[in-house]
């Protein structure tokens, strides 16, 4: 598997370029930009608009940050360069899981010998096979037609842990609610660790809780513990995560989803260090959270359900895992999904003939 170049550390990190502008993207962004970082974003629709026009805004801490960028409309097709030639540093990849796949052309364009790719997303990412000792299959949930795997090299991910909460009150303003670490790792464990470490420690110069580890699909697999069960109960429930945890029942619902989750981690090599309890405990101290996957049904939008929990159920398949409790929390979400899709589709065409 190819390397990053041995000269490429040498260079120092000064371009960012961010895809997509929602929560994540506006977490990392904004605190990057406002710190004197070179970073440009590409955007779309109403939030495009309002960074033109407004700059790109963050609201953490009691205090509003404002990033004037350059922003460049998704639907022009040209990258991050709009005037003059930019060849970015890293590449963060902040959008829906289910909007990946449209991305590869743009990604295999991006992922040249100076530029390494993070992909800031939730649930299980489609670099999560790559490197393995057995070649694997794409993940379907998240890459279906291998696309994305063949766009990027694994060698020039760095893979991502996101756990702050964030929100978008409305186009081109991110706000902060809890959390604030974030974990960073290569992909491929022959990777050259340099452009790694240069990536987190331009983070803490620029104010963010960065770190690094060896062990990047044991962290992915922390987080998806707690997202796999969170999410999707919170869609079907309506309820913020506090509230959830506070119910006995769907607290003992969470520990057993977890513990299936747990099994299917040792299944593929990885053993968090977290039990059920602690992962639940975690959660429960950030307070009321609405997950992104409620805020997205609340607002119609498609909901990210196949890369937060239906990439778990196609891993139980391909290894003989039981997981009832999962398996029947993943089909109770995916009706749900899928009547929140047809509502929304009825109520765009109602408006329409109004």
């Amino acid at each position: 598997m190819e390397k990053i170049s041995p000269d490429l550390p040498s260079k120092p990190l000064s371009r960012v370029g961010v895809i997509g502008a929602g929560a994540i993207g506006g977490f990392l962004g904004v605190q990057l930009a406002h710190a004197g970082v070179d970073v440009r974003v590409i955007a779309r629709g109403q939030t495009l608009a309002a960074i033109r026009k407004h700059g790109w805004r963050l609201d953490i801490g009691g205090r509003r940050l404002v990033a004037r960028v350059l922003a460049i409309d998704s639907e022009a097709d040209c990258g991050f360069e709009q005037d003059e030639p930019w060849t970015p540093d890293v590449v963060v990849v902040a959008v829906k899981s289910h909007s990946l796949p449209t991305l590869a052309p743009v990604l295999a364009r991006l992922a040249g010998p100076d530029t390494v790719i993070v992909p800031a997303i939730n649930g299980l990412p489609w670099w999560f096979n790559a490197g393995k000792s057995a070649p694997a299959a794409p993940l379907a949930s998240t890459d279906p037609h291998g696309e994305l795997g063949n766009a990027v090299p694994p060698a020039r991910i760095i893979g991502a842990v996101v756990y702050p909460s964030c929100s978008c009150p409305e186009p081109g303003i991110t706000r902060h609610g809890a959390g604030s670490r974030l974990v960073f790792g290569n992909v491929m464990p022959d990777a050259d660790e340099q452009r790694l470490s240069q990536w987190v420690d331009l983070l803490r110069r620029c104010g963010l809780d960065a770190h690094m580890t060896d062990a990047i699909r044991a962290e992915v697999w922390n987080k998806l513990l707690g997202n796999a069960c969170f999410n999707p109960v919170s869609m079907l429930t309506g309820s913020a995560t506090d509230v959830m945890i506070d119910d006995p029942a769907v607290r003992a619902l969470f520990t057993q989803m977890m513990s299936e989750m747990l099994a299917l981690g040792h299944a593929q090599g990885i053993a968090p260090a977290v039990s059920p309890a602690d992962r639940i405990a975690i959660t429960r101290r950030l307070g009321h959270v609405k997950t992104s996957m409620l805020q997205d049904a609340e607002a119609g939008r498609p909901v990210e359900l196949a890369a937060i929990l239906g990439a778990a159920m196609e891993l139980a398949e391909r290894t003989g895992v039981e997981m009832p409790c999962c398996r029947t929390v993943h089909a109770l979400a995916a009706l749900r999904a899928r009547t929140l899709s047809t509502q929304t589709n009825a109520e765009a065409i109602h408006g329409d003939l109004r």
